[in-house]
């Protein structure tokens, strides 16, 4: 199966798609994987690269969302605590569980509250696997060790992290694997409505090629153009609105050397975590700004970031400060406007709303990382009235993503088999490829180092590389730095510029109809 595609000379498909889904973040990724494991046609197209704006830029967690009890939320918490369930199990190498640990201010939210709040979230999952909540004295237990003198009392509960754009990656590359055609860097120009078939302009961004295909429906699931893309491109009105919400992250270096994470409550209502990261880190967010301009085209404000650190300062021994910021990232959240006046306490829940009074088109307002393949579900029954193919039984409940055939517990095993194999990969970069691949770090590591090829640093080497370029839709040095890994924390200049080159190469040798690297992928063109 080839995840290079490109639309080489304008054309027009002659069978007709039964789904375009517009939007290659989460939703988008997790609805056509749906779709085409219940036998539907497919098409994909993501103006970007995957994952490359609000799916990228959460603050890397399956969570039910503690803090939406406080919104009486409890359909959409209990909804995604059983989600968290799934997740962990079918995909233990991106998701995790970690403990995260909840100081209580007396000038905050009183402790009763607190501990009432936790007991709704340990017992709103019937079948939860994960420890419950315990109460903590901060001056004994070692987790107070990092905070101020002034905590004394607090809590510690279970939730789940995720590598969230590797969550995007494996839902499109499943959906592929199943026989959905998805295409990056490819952008919905227009479409034209009929009584039973869409008739769409996409256009290749790097080539500026377009193709005419048809389609029995539309999903759109643009994220933060959710609107422009009903209104402006497909001439469909809806009463439902977006609202765009700026979130921001700082990373800095690590500050404390615990394995769970902290909640930390603000005058202001709000939450920031603080959370272990890359080993190296620690990872602080999120903001809650509103969001009026380009939504592609988002940074973190200084002001943001000295909310952060604040934030930070107010329960840590040791301060940080802009000064010690290493990276930050910012995305734009389209959430369903639910009229609220603060930010903050605009629902997270998701709206569905199809229009079927032509050629049937479902849009996607809101949702969270959480809750996408059920969303993906309840997209599929509104769909399926008028896209008969999809009546087909619900599958992904129990369904590995790729990588993910494992048990969770056999996670340190799997490392050690992958080490067994290839025997010249340290534990940290044995460790990092499962983390990062699961099961699929086999067919990256070799049993010889020589076999690997250049080295770009951290343990990337270009088998890695020509692995990303090939089944993962990466197309330059960012795709794989800082959506397809971290790595970008760790590669130097110049190894950031090495790379670069060596995938510029590698796609300008994928130009030919077929060819074969030395790794032994044979990969064709479309």
């Amino acid at each position: 199966m080839s995840s290079i595609r490109e639309i080489s000379t304008p054309a027009e498909a002659a069978t007709p798609y039964d789904l375009l889904v517009v939007g290659g973040g989460i939703n988008g990724c997790g609805i056509a994987r749906d779709c085409v494991g219940r036998g539907a046609s497919v098409l994909l197209v993501e103006q970007d690269d995957l994952a490359s704006h609000t799916s990228s830029a959460s603050t890397k967690l399956i969570h039910g969302g503690l803090r939406y009890l406080e919104y009486y939320e409890f359909r959409l918490v209990r909804e995604a605590l059983i989600e968290r369930e799934r997740l962990l199990k079918i995909a233990p190498h991106i998701i995790w569980p970690m403990r995260f640990v909840l100081p209580h201010s007396k000038m905050l939210r009183p402790a009763w509250l607190l501990r009432t709040g936790l007991f709704l979230y340990d017992h709103l999952c019937t079948h939860m696997t994960l420890p419950k909540t315990r109460a903590l004295n901060l001056r004994t237990d070692i987790t107070g060790k990092p905070l101020r003198s002034e905590y004394v009392r607090g809590f510690e509960y279970s939730d789940g992290w995720v590598q969230d754009s590797r969550l995007v990656v494996l839902n499109a590359m499943d959906a592929a694997r199943r026989g959905a055609d998805v295409r990056t860097r490819t952008r919905l120009v227009k479409a034209e409505r009929g009584p039973n078939f869409w008739t769409a302009t996409i256009q290749n961004k790097d080539t500026g090629a377009t193709q005419t295909i048809k389609a029995r429906a539309i999903v759109n699931a643009a994220g933060p153009w959710v609107a422009e893309l009903l209104h402006d491109r497909l001439k469909v009105t809806s009463q439902n609105r977006v609202r765009l919400v700026k979130g921001s992250h700082i990373v800095v270096p690590r500050m404390f050397e615990s394995k769970q994470a902290y909640i930390l409550q603000n005058p202001d209502k709000r939450i920031v975590f603080a959370i272990p990261y890359e080993h190296d880190f620690t990872l602080i967010g999120t903001t809650d700004v509103p969001w009026e301009k380009d939504a592609g085209e988002v940074s973190i404000s200084p002001e943001e970031i000295n909310y952060l650190c604040e934030s930070v300062n107010r329960y840590f021994k040791q301060g940080i400060s802009p000064d010690d910021v290493v990276w930050s990232y910012a995305g734009v959240r389209p959430l369903y406007d639910d009229n609220s006046g603060n930010a903050s306490a605009v629902t997270r829940d998701y709206v569905l709303d199809v229009d079927a009074t032509a050629a049937p088109i479902l849009s996607v307002f809101g949702g969270k990382i959480t809750t996408f393949r059920k969303l993906a579900e309840h997209a599929i029954e509104k769909l399926a009235p008028h896209v008969s193919i999809l009546k087909a039984p619900e599958w992904t409940a129990d369904a590995a993503l790729p990588g993910g055939g494992f048990a969770p517990s056999e996670f340190d095993a799997q490392v050690s088999r992958l080490r067994t194999y290839a025997p010249h990969l340290t534990q940290d970069n044995a460790w990092r490829l499962m983390r990062n691949y699961g099961l699929c770090a086999f067919e990256i590591a070799t049993p010889s180092a020589g076999e690997m090829g250049q080295m770009f640093g951290k343990g990337l080497s270009a088998r890695e590389v020509d692995y990303l370029i090939e089944r993962e839709w990466a197309r330059s040095a960012q795709d794989i730095l800082w959506r397809r890994s971290k790595l970008g924390l760790f590669i130097d200049d110049a190894g950031q510029a090495a790379l670069q080159t060596y995938v510029e190469d590698r796609l300008h040798a994928a130009k030919s109809p077929v060819f074969e690297d030395r790794s032994g992928w044979q990969q064709n063109v479309a």
